[in-house]
């Protein structure tokens, strides 16, 4: 009777578990023009989950990148964050990031989008030209 119940309790666990793997919905904005709002948003707010949702990221170190990469700009107060997507809005390639740190110093970097299943996501790699 013990052994059934644990192997009950196991099966049910393991059925909640890949019910809950299945739910998670794939990273990503379904278009362009949602991704650049995301992460325009994600980046202002200094929200890593938000972050973490938009990557092209290898395995489960999305979340842990994410929330490495909100601490610097936490550290060095970045706001006025803008992104602009090219060549074109509606199939980049390139995300370019701006924005001023907390000294009021101008910065911009650009990002690699990619696009897969239609779920658009931006890779903290150099874009291929």
């Amino acid at each position: 009777m013990t052994v059934a119940l644990a192997v009950t309790a196991v099966v049910v666990w393991l059925g909640v578990v890949t019910a809950l793997i299945a739910r998670r919905p794939d990273p990503g904005e379904p278009s362009p023009a949602a991704l650049r709002d995301a992460l325009a948003s994600a980046l202002s707010a200094h929200d890593a989950d938000a972050l973490g949702d938009l990557l092209n990221y290898p395995g489960s170190g999305a979340s842990d990148f994410a929330d490495d990469y909100i601490a610097v700009l936490d550290d060095r107060s970045v706001h006025d964050v803008t992104v602009r997507l090219s060549p074109d809005d509606r199939a980049p390639t390139t995300a370019e990031v701006s924005g001023r740190s907390g000294q009021g110093q101008p910065f911009s970097y650009r990002l690699a989008v990619t696009t897969e299943d239609g779920r658009w996501t931006v890779a903290f790699t150099p874009p291929l030209p």
